[in-house]
């Protein structure tokens, strides 16, 4: 949707939870020499001002990154991702958020491939100048869900497939398990993290089951994490939580969350009711 812009968000609950899962799929495909790809298929501007009026408004990341960027006794996995923050912050106080292609960016080798996706023309715009200087990196301007049939299997055989729409359109739950079947079929073996909301819709309750039965026959499996962090507004309205699904895990990821997700419960739950739920099959 050419409305919607990560800014009023960058931060939350939600990017935690799936820049702290990114972070440790990325990590684990470095420690093979052999080059891999990351396709990012909703990249957004890269990297967000929370200084400025956007993420303001609505001061989402004030229970979200906020919340861990002080802690000394965060558990590795949330140690990491927050050191990365840190990072692109330059170490001084906490002004900017890194998105996934900042992430990515930090991560990522130089001979690792990295091709974004993005619709909005002034955060493709935005992107494009941040990443410039380097190699073996491709921003376009396109819809990220059709650009899998050119992007799958990536030259080397090794690679990320990062699926976030903003689902601000009931048509992305759609698409985003489409995108899903046809990652799978071009590319059986490589990494797929599919973000999602949760949120009082049929869509958003249903999607999760549907992935799972679209990624039964995956080589090493799928893991679903979920966090929920505070109760619907009136009327059953707001993102109450989000989850992350990846196909063919690294084998850590399930110990890496295992400690991660009651952290982050304590520190990012907003009511009595905040949980998580970790589940994994196959692999």
């Amino acid at each position: 949707m050419l409305a919607y812009r990560h800014a009023f968000h960058a931060g939350n609950h939600a990017d935690v939870l799936k820049h702290v899962t990114l972070v440790h799929v990325l990590r684990h495909m470095a420690l093979k020499d052999k080059p891999y790809t990351l396709v990012d298929t909703h990249a957004g501007a890269g990297g967000y001002s929370l200084e400025g009026d956007y993420a303001r408004k609505k001061g989402e990341y004030e229970t979200g990154i906020a919340r861990l960027w002080g802690a000394a006794d965060l558990p590795p996995p949330l140690a990491d991702y927050v050191d990365l923050v840190r990072a692109f912050n330059g170490g001084g106080a906490l002004a900017q958020y890194p998105g996934s292609p900042a992430l990515a960016q930090m991560l990522l080798r130089p001979a690792d491939r990295l091709h974004l996706y993005e619709r909005h023309p002034t955060d493709h715009r935005i992107l494009a100048a941040f990443l410039a200087e380097r190699p073996h990196t491709e921003v376009r301007l396109a819809d990220g869900f059709a650009a899998l049939a050119r992007e799958l299997p990536p030259p080397s055989r090794r690679g990320v497939v990062l699926i976030d729409p903003s689902y601000e359109l009931k048509t992305d739950y759609a698409a985003t398990l489409a995108a899903l079947r046809e990652a799978l079929q071009r590319f059986a073996t490589g990494t797929v993290i599919v973000w999602h909301p949760q949120l009082q819709l049929v869509e958003a309750a249903q999607l999760p089951r549907r992935l799972k039965a679209a990624a039964k026959d995956a080589p090493k499996g799928w893991l679903h994490a979920t966090l929920h962090v505070c109760p619907p507004l009136e009327g059953g309205f707001g993102l109450t939580g989000s989850g992350v699904f990846v196909v063919n895990p690294p084998h850590t990821l399930h110990a890496a969350l295992a400690q991660a997700l009651p952290v982050l419960v304590q520190r990012l739950g907003q009511y009595p009711g905040a949980r998580f739920a970790l589940d994994h099959a196959g692999g």
